[in-house]
């Protein structure tokens, strides 16, 4: 995975020390199909997710990680979900602790393709079809998908 320019910074003077850090999941929903990627580091299927970078906007951000992930256009809809993930332990060591912002993202145009390193594949599934996952990513899809128009604030991950 492609670590951002501020993070590689931000690791000169911090080593592998934990950082709280602001990310996004961009739920992508078309009709009752939800887009998901395979991730190249563990081949886990999952709506596609990111750090959102220095000054940008969190729905921004994951507007684009998914044209990044996809190759395609989408936009945020709503925020569903807002909640802070346990601690994370990456592969290189780096620790980390994330605020996520799960948003709703609405289908614009393009399909799917795996469009950078991050992925193995890009793909669309049904909402009652989704493949072997978390139980904290299934949530996540749960309450983007939901016509409830509330966004929920909890610590659960």
């Amino acid at each position: 995975m492609p670590i951002p320019d501020f993070i590689v910074e931000l690791r000169r003077a911090v080593g592998t020390a934990p950082l709280w850090l602001p990310g996004v999941t961009a739920v992508t929903i078309r009709d009752r199909e939800v887009l998901l990627v395979k991730r190249a580091d563990n081949g886990a299927w999952t709506a596609v997710t990111g750090i959102v970078e220095p000054g940008e906007n969190p729905a921004d951000c994951a507007a684009r990680e998914v044209r990044e992930e996809t190759g395609f256009d989408a936009r945020a809809t709503r925020l569903a979900w807002v909640h802070v993930t346990h601690p994370t332990v990456h592969a290189n060591g780096d620790r980390a602790q994330y605020l996520d912002h799960v948003f709703r993202m609405q289908w614009l145009a393009g399909e799917p393709f795996a469009a950078d390193d991050e992925c193995t594949e890009a793909a669309w599934f049904g909402l009652d079809e989704l493949p072997p996952m978390t139980e904290n990513m299934r949530r996540r899809i749960a309450l983007s998908a939901s016509d409830d128009a509330r966004t929920v604030f909890d610590a659960s991950d």
